[in-house]
């Protein structure tokens, strides 16, 4: 109504953007148009896909999400900012809508309607995640920045959005907003983020991975199962490494599992005697 008095938010939700409003990796799951447009060679897409696929199989402990985030910036070095903001705009429907929860724009919708901010804090770099956080409804987002001159990234990281340095967003953003953290919430799947989850009253875990579950479960804390798109398993192995499959990789990939399976089988053969 015109001349109405806008009332401020009164606490914020803190939502995790990987595997909690999305269903895989945002850092990957652009490879196929990054390949398409000569970024990412058949090489660096078969390195990117492990990565996932350590991230799927292990969780997103602080090794697997240093493995990826080194293969990420490895991947990134001498690309033109500019160039990738203008691919995730003209593919962002294509590429980010199939992998939505709708649980998660639901539950951002509630919090908005119940008066609190929406705030988007990832691991993933700020150039994905800002028109991720838009497309869904976020009121704002934190992420990671990679260092930039001259218009392209040097490999360099300027901030890393993860693990402490989450907690210590939402205490700033706590502060300047005037939110209390006791009325605050905070939404995550991996035990990397049991700092941020800690500082707020409200934490809920999401599709938790082992650690966070066993987390929940002795402090009690709510777990949500979001499972929707139905085709969340299918879109997990092929969506953000689809550059992978185009490549023809896929059936390599398997061999490579394969290899490693019976790999350690034979290690643990005892010898002949």
């Amino acid at each position: 109504m015109p001349g109405a008095t806008q009332i401020p938010p009164r606490a914020a939700a803190f939502f995790d953007l990987d595997k909690t409003i999305i269903a895989g990796s945002s850092a990957l799951a652009f490879s196929r148009p990054f390949r398409r447009e000569g970024l990412i060679s058949r090489r660096a897409a078969l390195r990117s896909g492990y990565a996932q696929l350590l991230l799927m199989l292990s969780g997103a402990d602080a090794d697997t999400m240093n493995l990826l985030r080194n293969r990420i910036t490895e991947l990134c070095t001498g690309w033109e900012v500019a160039q990738i903001r203008s691919i995730v705009t003209e593919t962002l429907h294509e590429i980010v809508e199939p992998l939505v929860y709708a649980e998660a724009l639901a539950l951002i919708a509630a919090h908005q309607a119940a008066g609190e901010e929406v705030i988007v804090l990832s691991a993933s770099g700020l150039e994905v995640v800002e028109p991720i956080a838009v497309f869904v409804g976020a009121d704002r987002c934190l992420a990671t920045r990679m260092a930039v001159r001259d218009g392209h990234y040097t490999g360099e990281i300027e901030y890393y959005c993860y693990g402490r340095e989450k907690a210590q967003a939402a205490r700033d953003i706590a502060a300047e907003r005037g939110y209390r953290l006791a009325d605050c919430r905070a939404y995550s799947d991996s035990i990397t983020d049991l700092p941020l989850l800690e500082v707020v009253g409200h934490p809920t875990v999401v599709n938790p991975d082992r650690a966070l579950r066993r987390e929940a479960e002795q402090r009690g804390w709510p777990v949500l199962t979001f499972a929707d798109p139905v085709a969340l398993r299918t879109r997990l192995w092929t969506a953000p490494a689809t550059a992978l499959a185009a490549a023809g990789f896929g059936a390599l990939g398997l061999a490579g599992v394969g290899w490693i399976g019976r790999s350690r089988r034979r290690r643990r053969r005892p010898p002949n005697r």
